[in-house]
């Protein structure tokens, strides 16, 4: 995109284009505050473009359209609420050096007769213009956002807010039908006739949803507070071992049996063991008969949650299409690597070197392969006792999009592995069954590799030498330059013998030239 003279409008609630050099990397720090009708929030983004960081995330629950439905104005204590919020808000932004704020607002602020009237409070207050977007757009920018973590998925993205839930279809990156509906958890909560009243209203507005969706037996994408509550909650009725929202999977069959251990617990004491606010688990009941129904319908081959929804859609609207086609997983790591690493470029080199051990792997592993040799050196920082749990932690924990947790803890025992040959006694352990023990031994081979090769680190423009891997034979050739012999010293010698031990190979070790 290169447009700086078209007209501001021209580029959304943003006012500006934030993208202008297609093939930029780095994003600039951007702020975007989302009304909703249950919380607002403001998310900083920065990092790299295609796989963009929170550099800062602060929520307020002001609870917007409590009573919406009864009174048809916006609850007045959470509109002081979310006016004092952005207050806050944009005098944060202006302290992070932002050039302003973008701000979109959902069903609350569009269904509410004051909805302008509020609107045009904040932009007097604060200089922030909200953005009012009508159902189909939130669907839409939801599904973005899911775009934004999984490019060219399929699947039916179901977006619940406090006042309204929306679904919309992908397929092959592409959005296709959307629709919204009023079972937003704020709004059940008012609807009239107890239990049997609410149960009434959400089967016919799920029948209704499933008429004009059709057939959508894909991926179910979770977006929205209430089900990353119920997400807490089945990690800790399974004892879940990594408490990563972002890609955790549920199935049917986990929904209901979630749904028994809510009704079946004390919902404070689930809410204090689970991290959940009081008012966000107020509406956990609510939703979870809403996600059951949704799930009853449509049948999903499996169920993902995302951490991504509207303000990242918002981001990925602006992306230009060869920006959206990149992995968000390697774009990060390439990111991290242009930024801590000691000798930026030689992750790439270092990749070539381990390639030929996996040889055979498929393209999913491989992007593992890579996204492990670009980060190997990313957190030398650390103190030395501690490396190879740093390393871990931040693989399993950081918020990435693009990586499943099976494989963000192939990835981190990778990085561990690269600083330290035994794994016993780490926070593995505690993970160690969520791959299987094929992927473990990889997981450890291409620790070792790296360990191994970054013991050859040179410019990345000089021939660090290759591995000749013959699987069958079990046979594992090292050829060096002669300008690398000196580098295999005692522990480089060391560190290669743990990486033929690993694979089970015989070896022979070349100095100088050889075809092939």
């Amino acid at each position: 995109m290169d447009g700086n003279s078209e007209p501001a409008q021209d580029w959304g609630p943003f006012g500006r284009p934030l993208f202008n050099d297609p093939e930029a990397r780095a994003l600039s720090r951007v702020g975007v505050v989302d009304v909703g009708s249950n919380s607002v929030r403001l998310v900083v983004f920065d990092g790299a473009a295609r796989s963009p960081a929170y550099f800062y995330n602060e929520k307020i629950m002001c609870a917007l359209g409590a009573g919406l439905s009864e009174t048809g104005r916006l609850n007045p204590l959470g509109r002081r609420r979310a006016l004092s919020a952005i207050r806050r808000f944009q005098r944060l932004a202006e302290g992070m050096g932002l050039d302003g704020l973008s701000a979109v607002a959902t069903a609350a602020v569009r269904e509410a007769e004051d909805g302008p009237d509020f609107c045009a409070e904040v932009l007097r207050e604060t200089g922030v213009t909200i953005h009012v977007i009508d159902g189909a757009e939130e669907a839409r920018l939801s599904a973005q956002g899911v775009l934004l973590g999984w490019p060219g998925s399929y699947g039916l993205v179901c977006d619940i807010g406090g006042s309204s839930m929306e679904l919309a279809e992908i397929n092959d990156g592409e959005v296709g039908r959307r629709v919204t509906s009023p079972l937003g958890p704020l709004k059940l909560r008012d609807i009239k006739g107890g239990k049997k009243g609410r149960k009434t209203f959400i089967n016919d507005t799920l029948d209704r949803l499933q008429t004009q969706m059709g057939v959508q037996q894909n991926r179910l994408f979770l977006v929205g507070g209430s089900w990353r509550a119920i997400a807490r909650i089945d990690m800790e009725r399974r004892a879940y071992p990594l408490h990563v929202l972002h890609e955790y999977r549920m199935s049917g069959k986990s929904v209901r049996a979630t749904a028994r251990f809510i009704a079946e617990n004390d919902l404070e004491e689930l809410r204090a063991r689970c991290g959940i606010s009081s008012s966000r688990m107020e509406l956990v009941p609510l939703a979870i008969e809403v996600l059951k129904g949704v799930v009853r319908r449509f049948k999903p081959h499996d169920i993902a949650v995302s951490s991504y929804g509207i303000r990242e859609g918002l981001l990925y609207e602006q992306m230009p299409d060869n920006l959206r086609a990149r992995d968000p997983l390697v774009e990060a790591c390439r990111f991290a690597e242009a930024k801590d690493a000691r000798l930026p470029g030689f992750g790439k080199v270092l990749y070539d070197f381990v390639h030929p051990l996996f040889r055979n792997a498929g393209p999913d592993r491989l992007r593992l392969v890579k996204a492990a040799c670009l980060l190997h050196d990313v957190s030398w920082r650390a103190h030395p006792d501690y490396r190879a749990q740093t390393c871990f932690d931040n693989a399993t924990r950081a918020n990435l999009g693009g990586l499943k947790h099976s494989e963000r803890v192939f990835l981190g025992l990778a990085l561990l592995h690269r600083y330290r040959n035994k794994r016993e006694g780490t926070g593995f352990e505690a993970m160690s069954e969520m791959i299987d023990e094929k992927a473990r031994l990889q997981a450890e081979i291409l620790g070792k590799a790296m360990r191994f090769g970054a013991m050859l680190w040179m410019q990345n423009t000089d021939d660090m030498g290759r591995l000749d891997w013959y699987p069958k034979k079990r046979d594992l050739h090292l050829i060096l330059p002669p300008n690398a012999e000196a580098l295999f010293g005692e522990v480089a010698e060391a560190r290669f013998q743990s990486l033929v031990a690993a694979l089970g190979a015989a070896s022979t070790v070349t100095i100088g030239r050889r075809n092939g």
